[in-house]
Order: C-alpha cells, then sequence, then structure tokens
C-alpha cells in the first residue's frame, strides 16, 4: 500500500528501546511532573528519558526549564541512548501496537504518524486551545532532539476488524515491556510484516476522523515544525518525515476519563460565610463528613473552610449546547466568573487544576496549608461529551478531562531525519 500526505496515518520507522532495554528507559510523561520529581525518579538510572524529556535534570538546579542549554543537552542525551544501544531504529516503517494495564483493566492502541494534513483540516479533531508558551517549548525540543518523543493519545471510534487484529498481534511476545511506569504495565510490539502494516494502515485511514484527548500542545507543535521545514524545503512532496506527528490511538471503548477538579486562591473579597451565602441563592448545600467526588453529572464538590459540602444547582441548567451543558462550564458560568471573578482559566493564575488521580485529598491539602482557598470536585467529562464538542468544531474549557493510564515518554519515538 502507498500511503498519501492525506491519509489520517501512515507508518514509519520509529526509535524504541532496544531489547530488555525499555524498563531502564521509559519515563512518565514530561509534564505530569516538576523538575524536582524527574530528578529523583531517574536517580540512579542513566537512561531514564527524563534526561531527554526533562533535561533540566541534569544541569545546575537553578538552571532554567526554559534555556537553550537544556534542550541542546536533552538532543546531546538522545543521541548518546541511540549510539550507546539503549535505542534502536527501525529500517522500515512499522506500526507499533501499545497496550497500558492498569487497575486491571487494559486498553490497546496504535503507535502512528498522525498527518499534520488531516489535523490541519481538522480530520483529527481538536477540543483545546493552547497556551503558547508550552507550544513553544514543544517546537524547541522537537528541532533540537530532531525526534517527536512525546506521543499525542488520540481516541477512534472502536472498529472489531482493528480490534481482532489487535488481539492475534498481542498474543505474541511482546518487544519491549515497561512495568511501574506512571503505575501502569506498558507493552510495544512491533508491527513490520508489509501486509499487516498495509491492513492496519487500510482500517485506520477507513474511520472519517481522529480525536486528540490528550497532547494538544505536541500536535499543535508537529503542524509548526512541519510548515516550517516544508517551506525551507525546495524538493517537499509530503512524503517526508515531518508531515507526520507521533500519536497512540485507543478506541473509544476502551479509554477512561478522570475528572480534573479546580482549587483558587481567594474568595474575591468574601469571607467563607459570605461565600456561602451568596452561592445558596444557586446550590443547594449539603455538608459531608467525606471527601466528595460526585456520582453523577450535575453535581460538585466543594472544600471550604475545613469541611466539604455536596452542591446541586436549585435550577438544573437546560442546553443542548455541547459546551455548555459540560459540568466544568457550568460550574464557570455559575461560580467560577459571578462570584470568583475568574472569566479566563487559561490565563488567570488565581486558579489551579488537580487531576483525578491525585484525588480530593490534594484539594482539602492544598487548601488547610493555606496555597488556596477553596477548591471544587466534579464529575467525570464523558468520551461522548469530548466527541460532541470535537463535531461541532468547538472548544472545552481548559483542563476538562485527565485521561488516565497515561503514555510513557521513551517506548517509541518518531525520528524526523
Amino acid at each position: 500500500m502507498t500511503f498519501a500526505p492525506d491519509d489520517l496515518v501512515r507508518p514509519f520507522a520509529g526509535l524504541r528501546p532496544a531489547p530488555g532495554r525499555a524498563a531502564d528507559i521509559a519515563a512518565p510523561p514530561y509534564d505530569v511532573v516538576n523538575t524536582d520529581e524527574a530528578r529523583a525518579m531517574a536517580a540512579g538510572k542513566p537512561f531514564c528519558f527524563f534526561h531527554v524529556s526533562r533535561a533540566e535534570i541534569d544541569l545546575p538546579p537553578e538552571t532554567d526549564p526554559y534555556a537553550d542549554v537544556v534542550y541542546e543537552t536533552a538532543a546531546k542525551n538522545l543521541q548518546s541512548f541511540e549510539e550507546s544501544g539503549a535505542l534502536v531504529r527501525d529500517p522500515e516503517p512499522c506500526f507499533y501496537v501499545y497496550r497500558i494495564t492498569a487497575g486491571g483493566q487494559s486498553q490497546t492502541g496504535i503507535a502512528v504518524s498522525a498527518s499534520v494534513q488531516a489535523y490541519n483540516e481538522n480530520r483529527i479533531k481538536k477540543h483545546e486551545l493552547t497556551r503558547p508558551a508550552k507550544e513553544d517549548d514543544r517546537v524547541r525540543q522537537i528541532e533540537a532532539v530532531n525526534s517527536i518523543t512525546g506521543p499525542v493519545f488520540t481516541v477512534h471510534r472502536a472498529n472489531a476488524d482493528l480490534a481482532m487484529l489487535f488481539d492475534g498481534i498481542t498474543a505474541g511476545v511482546p518487544d519491549a515491556v515497561a512495568d511501574g511506569i506512571g503505575g501502569a504495565l506498558h507493552e510495544l510490539w512491533v508491527v513490520s510484516d508489509a501486509a499487516k502494516v498495509d491492513r492496519i494502515g487500510g482500517l485506520i485511514n477507513s474511520l472519517e476522523v481522529l480525536y486528540i484527548a490528550d497532547g494538544h500542545h505536541r500536535s499543535a507543535a508537529g503542524s509548526r515544525i512541519a510548515a516550517t521545514r516544508a517551506a525551507a524545503n525546495p524538493t517537499h512532496d509530503g512524503s517526508e518525515a515531518y508531515n507526520g506527528f507521533l500519536a497512540v490511538s485507543f478506541p473509544d471503548d476502551e479509554v477512561t476519563i478522570l475528572d480534573y477538579n479546580r482549587v483558587i486562591r481567594d474568595l474575591n473579597g468574601r469571607d467563607a460565610a459570605g461565600f456561602r451565602d451568596a452561592l445558596a441563592d444557586q446550590f443547594e448545600i449539603t455538608p459531608a463528613d467525606a471527601p466528595i467526588r460526585p456520582a453523577a453529572r450535575g453535581t460538585f464538590g466543594m472544600y471550604l473552610d475545613g469541611g466539604w459540602a455536596l452542591l446541586t444547582p436549585r435550577v438544573a441548567p437546560a442546553t443542548d449546547d455541547p459546551v455548555e451543558r459540560l459540568d466544568v462550564q457550568v460550574l464557570a458560568r455559575m461560580v467560577l466568573e459571578p462570584l470568583l471573578g475568574i472569566s479566563d482559566q487559561r490565563t488567570d493564575t488565581r486558579i489551579d487544576f488537580v487531576g483525578g488521580s491525585r484525588g480530593p485529598e490534594e484539594i482539602s491539602r492544598r487548601v488547610d496549608s493555606g496555597e488556596m482557598a477553596i477548591g471544587f470536585t466534579f464529575f467525570p467529562t464523558s468520551l461522548s461529551d469530548l466527541m460532541a464538542v470535537a463535531d461541532a468544531d468547538m472548544i472545552m474549557p481548559p483542563k476538562s478531562t485527565w485521561f488516565e493510564p497515561k503514555l510513557a515518554d521513551g517506548m517509541i519515538s518518531l525520528p524526523l531525519d
């Protein structure tokens, strides 16, 4: 099969751990840990991928993570990983079946070079806006290491033929195994057989769309890299590696979304009693003796002044708008903006976000410490809601979804040379 630039995906010659080396290399995504956490996790592990994805850990503690020397160090480290034989390149374009298992549940997807053209045409659909600083960081990282090392997590509608094909492939011994990365088991199977490569490509490219679940900055950076390199290449024909970004796509019936919660630094001039009084105009407030994870959409947990409460709107919002009906948007419209003065969650420094895996206990810890004044918990956004927003070409509020388990960095990379 010949793959075209406007196909959704194509195979690629990946850079991956040598046999038996994945456990030494694979690391959680660069953006779920801070520098100190990455440094601690990489201690005594010279091939841990944090030496590439968070290369500031190899520099003095006062080093700016966005300094030129950090990207230069990342490039040197990735080169040394390959020269040492810890990472190997496949000689021909392949697909890579990627399975993550956590908590007794598995999800099996496929690592691909996702088409930048399809992304630009919105056939690889987004649902979030990006922040320029984070996007710039990913562009600089990709340019420095000349590879896309952080996979974008995408979702496709479940396909029985693909599932059957993956079952056959994963019946064999995986080519890379890393356990305990982000609390999950990560396994990778290389698909180099030409017939299977063609079959996988045909099945995925018969789909109408892919949906970006996690990795909007990485995909946007890939698009920018492609535009820059195409403009500088007088013989550009669309077949170049830079025309794709690294993605791993999972079927929608295997993916789990957790809640993505909020903490706010102050009560916008009110004290706790005054805030409760203002809130009571629109919500029934039911005190609780334990941390609250809402059991259904349309209700919220609140931690304020040392205690939890369940918030239930007195009048349930009624709308068919796929964004306005999201719980995160309901709280923004009814509480964050009118009572707390937060109109832009992307830029307001008074708000921060707590992924569901950290639990409501992280919210109470941050409020009790005095760092924050109040926290809210949500029922998780559904995947069908995400798809509805993306299909309508609309944008979700920031930090609406937390996907877990997350992909590991270092299990597979897409070289651009």
